[in-house]
């Protein structure tokens, strides 16, 4: 979609052939657009649940809201939460919106990827995984200090041995003769799964301090806290999200906290290969960095008339600007 948008926003934008927006300038702005069209979703989503409450919205192929949840929940994410020293965990750097933040209390067994030569498998030469109880259905982590992995979550889909697993997602790298050690894992079972929740500063003073109401094993209870930008021993390339600490302070397992939580979409590139002097440059679609746009293929007139108000400015060209204003008004008159 993203060569598509681009060659349209070119078109429109190049009017006495001094319209030509830099492939990275177009970046930018695409990535601002698609950040405007998906928070536009969770307001559209509130107006039209109040719609839904007021028995004015419509079903079957007419169930906007349905509609707007697929496409949030194309965003969702379930993730092993990072831990930094007792009872404090950090939140994805790209996460949005917390949805749940979930304890799982039955641990099984862990161990170290050491043997498996295939993607989506686990393989440890000393673990018993059959004797130990694993079985498909569970939930296994990527709790491997320092790798980018870590935190990732899989389910088991099959025990195919005492020393092998086969898993749904590729949460552990292949272990080759140059990565055959370090990358470490824990399974939990999915029987028992406790929500925390979410409580501020000032109530959880309270709760622990009566022993009627203070947060256990059952009944565990989380505090939001500040931004951090870096965690001891984990590399990471950006900016951490927020750290929560979790309640009872036993709480302390790596990987028995998990989040489920909204991503943010990931920024569009638009990649081109090198041209001579003079040239235009070549749309490459096979570049190790491209990244098209997230969102649905009925959000690009949307995203084209976003663009076109931000190179109006770049560009000083009102009619530019006025066709992306008048676009994105049009588009909200029929939503309404």
């Amino acid at each position: 979609m993203i060569n598509s948008v681009r060659n349209t926003v070119l078109a429109i934008a190049n009017k006495n052939n001094y319209g030509y927006i830099a492939p990275q300038d177009f970046n930018l702005y695409a990535q601002q657009a698609q950040m405007d069209m998906f928070e536009d979703y969770f307001y559209q989503y509130n107006s039209w649940i109040v719609k839904q409450n007021q028995r004015v919205s419509g079903t079957g192929y007419a169930d906007i809201v349905k509609s707007l949840v697929e496409v949030i929940d194309s965003f969702s994410v379930t993730k092993g939460l990072l831990k930094q020293g007792n009872n404090m965990y950090y939140l994805p750097e790209d996460y949005y919106y917390i949805n749940k933040v979930n304890f799982y209390p039955n641990f099984i067994v862990s161990g170290t990827n050491n043997m498996n030569t295939v993607v989506n498998q686990v393989g440890d030469s000393n673990s018993t995984f059959i004797t130990s109880g694993v079985l498909p259905g569970q939930i296994i982590i990527n709790t491997t200090a320092g790798s980018t992995y870590k935190g990732f979550s899989a389910y088991v889909v099959s025990v195919d041995s005492q020393t092998q697993l086969t898993l749904s997602t590729n949460i552990l790298p292949v272990a080759t003769p140059a990565a055959a050690s370090g990358n470490t894992f824990s399974i939990f079972t999915t029987n028992g799964i406790v929500e925390a929740e979410r409580v501020n500063q000032n109530k959880i003073f309270y709760l622990n301090n009566s022993p009627l109401t203070a947060p256990s094993t059952g009944y565990p209870a989380y505090v939001l806290g500040g931004a951090t930008s870096s965690i001891t021993g984990v590399s990471t390339t950006g900016k951490l999200g927020n750290s929560i600490s979790m309640y009872p302070s036993t709480l302390t397992t790596e990987g028995s906290i998990i989040t489920e939580y909204v991503r943010y979409p990931l920024p569009p590139n638009w990649t081109y290969a090198t041209v001579l002097a003079g040239g235009a440059p070549v749309f490459n679609s096979a570049a190790a960095d491209y990244q098209d746009f997230e969102l649905p293929l009925s959000d690009e007139p949307g995203i084209v008339a976003k663009i076109c108000q931000y190179i109006g400015i770049e560009i000083r060209e009102s009619d530019v600007y006025q066709f992306g204003q008048a676009e994105i008004a049009e588009d909200n008159q029929t939503q309404g």
